[in-house]
């Protein structure tokens, strides 16, 4: 029953709002069923399943609401449900950001939801981590990789006369491998929403080749170096950007967005020209839920364009208490890239460094996103368009604001994370320290 159609899950939230007595009432009803596989030492050490349906209730008097969820389905626990809600609402404080339920939608259609990742079974899994192990028992490595699948949908009803729906489905996939001596280590992740786009066994030969050619890295003194960013190192301090676009953390003085007297960055130019962003639920790449957790639209929205910030998302509270424009966060984004590849890249550096990934990040400053963490599992010294040998890691400093500042190159975006970003080559990038980490 984790899986409910349109019209099932329309049935329940309808019968459930039945019984509500409140000023407004809004249902989200949600579930998935996925698998998963782990190994390590080029054994499996784990699989297993799971299916998970609940339903939660909003209900509000006034200013007053209560919130009580559940996973039960007969007319006795749907009634039981909305009454505990009602009455948390009746002893709750009034909320001083209260804004009325949204009435009516109208939603993009977007295909997130693939029977080829639905499909999926446990023979499936077994398969897929066969072939990771093969790709690391070939070359005498040693693989330790996770596998996780979900068919998810969720869908909200309010007595304004919102209804939304939306089905998805997602693979992920990563393995790390390392040599025999423990000098050597590669990485690779994936994820798709159709699964047809993913081969583990082809995957893990990335990870297998970075860790065959990483083993007894040489020593480089710290300082400011050209790299080339693979997209899983450069993810996560980019999505630390992505999120600070946010209008009430840049107005009330908490972001890098940020002004004195309650003024912000929107409009002006922040990083390279180069530089575009923009979410859209209806990529084929990375299709998203067409709407937000508070039931707003989501449309295809630019939020940096040629390096100028062009929108900031926000609370429908904060949008009516600036009179801004109501604009939910994007979901997944999308930064234009180039055509070159890391080869190419590679081909056309002097004297530099490729990032395999960056791990173990942490935030130094949020007023200028300046962050900490360690490379990992594949560092390579280049010189004269060629890797010329593995190199040990390294702690950084850096934003990714002045990353993106300092921007050499593009190449073609990738899926990574649900976002599609390019990897990148980047001047004067700050390494403070080694690591005898692999």
């Amino acid at each position: 029953m984790a899986i409910l159609t349109k019209e099932e899950a329309q049935a329940i939230l309808k019968k459930a709002l039945g019984f509500s007595k409140a000023d407004e009432c809004e249902i989200t009803l949600s579930g998935n069923n996925g698998g998963n596989i782990r190994y390590a030492r080029n054994e499996v050490s784990t699989s297993g399943a799971e299916e998970n349906l609940s339903l939660g209730v909003e209900s509000r008097f006034g200013k007053r609401s209560g919130v009580a969820t559940i996973n039960e389905f007969d007319d006795k626990s749907l009634e039981k449900v909305i009454r505990r809600s009602e009455e948390i609402a009746r002893l709750a404080p009034e909320s001083p950001e209260y804004v009325p339920l949204l009435g009516p939608q109208k939603y993009i259609t977007a295909k997130e939801h693939f029977d080829t990742t639905a499909k999926i079974d446990p023979a499936y899994r077994a398969e897929a981590a066969a072939k990771s192990i093969k790709a690391a028992a070939d070359k005498g490595l040693t693989a330790a990789g996770f596998l996780e699948h979900y068919t998810s949908f969720v869908s909200k009803m309010n007595n304004k006369g919102l209804f939304a729906y939306h089905p998805s489905t997602i693979v992920d996939f990563s393995v790390t491998m390392r040599t025999e001596d423990g000098t050597g280590s590669g990485y690779v992740t994936q994820d798709f929403s159709d699964v047809s786009k993913l081969d583990t066994g082809k995957a893990s030969e990335i990870a297998a080749q970075k860790a065959a050619t990483s083993r007894n890295a040489k020593a480089l003194e710290p300082g400011k170096y050209t790299v080339i960013l693979e997209p899983a190192a450069s993810i996560d301090l980019l999505q630390g950007m992505f999120r600070g676009l946010d209008q009430r953390n840049a107005e009330e003085g908490r972001s890098f967005l940020s002004k004195a007297g309650g003024k912000t960055k929107l409009g002006e130019k922040l990083v390279d020209e180069r530089i575009t962003v923009y979410s859209d639920p209806a990529n084929p790449e990375i299709p998203g839920a067409p709407f937000a957790g508070d039931g707003r639209p989501r449309e295809k929205t630019t939020w940096i364009e040629k390096g100028v910030v062009k929108n900031l998302s926000n609370s429908l509270f904060w949008a009516q208490k600036t009179g801004a424009k109501s604009l939910p966060s994007g979901g997944g984004m999308i930064m234009e890239g180039g055509s070159q590849s890391i080869e190419d890249m590679i081909k056309n550096t002097k004297r530099g460094i490729l990032v395999t990934r960056l791990w173990y990040i942490r935030s130094v400053d949020p007023q200028t996103l300046l962050y900490t963490g360690l490379t990992r599992d594949g560092t390579f010294y280049i010189e004269n368009g060629k890797i010329m040998y593995p190199v040990k890691n390294f702690r950084f400093n850096e934003s990714p604001i002045i990353m993106l500042n300092n921007l050499e190159a593009l190449g073609k975006p990738q899926r990574i994370n649900g976002n599609l970003i390019p990897p990148m080559k980047v001047r004067d990038f700050t390494f403070t320290s080694l690591s005898d980490a692999v």
